[in-house]
């Protein structure tokens, strides 16, 4: 059954996510939807420095948003807003250093934050870890489920006070169709048990962050929470990570524009508020989390016993 499902996502990979399925997704967009001038909004745009986040940033930027990049390694950070302020020529480029795998630079940043800055009209969840053998952050947590999934629930969290007093916010979560074969699972959050496969994991985590956005778009209807699946696109972090997918897919592989595309549109576009909230989308369209035959559906108990599991994670970590 699990080789039955693998095939139907990449079957369904090869016909939609790839550059093929975004140029004959494109045929359908609305042109005038980016027409936009965004000046004075401020964005927060996790992992900006290279791949899909720095080409969100630089499509925001190019329309005027005050733009605050949050990048883990300092070095490459410093050069993509150099190289994006010089492509944009928008100077409103605000680099943060911080590692989402640990817990408590998340909380102190995002309070931190919330004192130096007035508003945040939105967030933007880009930044992953994909590793290839299970590795623990100084805290002992696995870090892939600290940096994808907790480090992404605690800074959006921290963050939703801000979001709801500037106008029209959105938080976007960048997700993956990886997701889509992979159901909710509440129990061995660490992936301490059984043999660690660092793409089914990384999966998993993605299948959490759209149950996170689906339960947070309940609880905070003021906020316009979506996530996305960007395609299979041409960054770094899948040369690095899937280097036999990526020699044998390089040709067909989205650039990191294109796999942005849906990003921008969400963050930027008057017609992407106006969709319903908590929702999954791909190519600037809605489309359901859940693979035909809903294997992947869990009930609501289930999923809100996750949320619960990690609001008890997060706060263990709350400074005081």
């Amino acid at each position: 059954m699990s080789l039955y499902r693998n095939s139907i996502w990449f079957l369904k990979g090869i016909h939609e996510y790839t550059r093929k399925g975004y140029e004959n997704a494109a045929q359908r967009f609305v042109e005038k939807d980016l027409d936009v001038s965004v000046a004075g909004r401020s964005f927060m745009i996790t992992g900006a420095n290279s791949g899909i986040g720095k080409a969100t940033a630089i499509a925001i930027a190019k329309r005027g948003g005050v733009i605050h990049m949050v990048c883990r390694n300092k070095d490459k950070a410093e050069e993509a807003r150099g190289e994006i302020i010089r492509e944009t020529s928008n100077k409103e480029i605000h680099l943060h250093i911080l590692d989402l795998s640990e817990p408590r630079k998340v909380w102190e940043f995002a309070e931190a934050f919330k004192k130096k800055y007035k508003s945040l009209n939105v967030l933007v969840n880009n930044a992953g870890s994909m590793v290839t053998q299970r590795e623990v952050n100084s805290d002992g947590l696995e870090k892939s489920f600290a940096t994808n999934t907790l480090g992404v629930y605690i800074l959006t969290k921290s963050l939703i006070p801000l979001l709801e007093k500037s106008s029209e916010p959105r938080v976007i979560t960048v997700s993956s169709g990886g997701m889509l074969v992979q159901k909710l699972r509440t129990g061995n959050l660490q992936s301490e048990r059984g043999r660690f496969d660092g793409t089914k994991v990384y999966a998993q985590n993605k299948r959490q962050q759209v149950v996170m956005t689906e339960q947070w778009s309940k609880v905070h209807d003021t906020v316009h929470f979506s996530a996305m699946h960007p395609g299979w696109a041409d960054t770094p972090a899948v040369a690095a990570v899937r280097p036999d997918f990526y020699r044998s897919m390089q040709d067909k592989l989205r650039s990191a524009e294109q796999g942005a595309d849906t990003a921008v549109w969400l963050a930027l576009s008057p017609a992407a508020r106006a969709t319903p909230s908590g929702r999954f989308y791909q190519d600037r369209r809605m489309v359901s989390a859940h693979l035909p035959l809903a294997w992947t559906h869990s009930p609501g108990e289930r999923e809100q016993k996750f949320m619960v599991l990690l609001e008890e994670m997060a706060q263990t970590f709350q400074p005081h």
